[in-house]
């Protein structure tokens, strides 16, 4: 049988199986939700935050429709529970434009006519926001390998590997140029 110290040890650990008090930080903003742990990230900010650019297809982390970003890296938020987001930075699709100004990728996601339905683009853009903020120089091969966890069942693949090169080109303008070299080791 279990002493009381390993019976409260135990209970600071278990959380639920009732709703319980999770903190978010989405889009630089702090929420403090009562959910039941088993909640899904997607679930939590579609139903709880009303925060609907991120979309719910599959279910199964296999269309990436749902793609958010957590701390810098694209995740299917249909796979990661909101409770394990705790302490940690969640960007969506609602937190990329700046009031009016869209960021560069959804710029250049209209400027090259890159969603049809519109259903993937959320996904899509943000996978290439993660991929341009860890390499704002990607080659082609790593466009493509940013883009493959992201299903378009229009097949807008084309038009939206256009926006990613025209976008990671506009990051590039934006950002300046590292002191300390180049994606080659050459110095500036």
């Amino acid at each position: 049988m279990p002493t009381i110290t390993k019976k409260l040890r135990l209970q600071e650990i278990v959380r639920g199986p009732d709703k319980v008090p999770v903190r978010l930080n989405v889009n630089g903003s702090s929420y403090t939700l009562a959910i039941e742990p088993r909640r899904t990230l997607l679930d939590a900010l579609r139903f709880d935050l009303h925060l609907t650019g991120s979309k719910k297809a599959c279910g199964m982390g296999e269309c990436g429709a749902c793609t958010v970003m957590l701390d810098g890296k694209a995740v299917y938020s249909c796979l990661t529970l909101a409770i394990e987001c705790e302490g940690h930075k969640i960007l969506t699709i609602e937190g990329l434009s700046q009031g009016q100004n869209l960021d560069p990728i959804q710029k250049s996601f209209i400027d090259e006519e890159a969603s049809q339905c519109g259903f993937c683009t959320s996904g899509q853009i943000m996978s290439i926001k993660a991929l341009l903020d860890d390499n704002p120089d990607p080659t082609p091969e790593e466009i493509r390998r940013a883009m493959s966890g992201n299903l378009c069942r229009c097949g807008a693949y084309p038009n939206i590997f256009k926006a990613a090169t025209k976008a990671a080109a506009d990051y590039r303008k934006q950002r300046p140029a590292k002191k300390n070299g180049n994606k080659n080791g050459e110095t500036d």
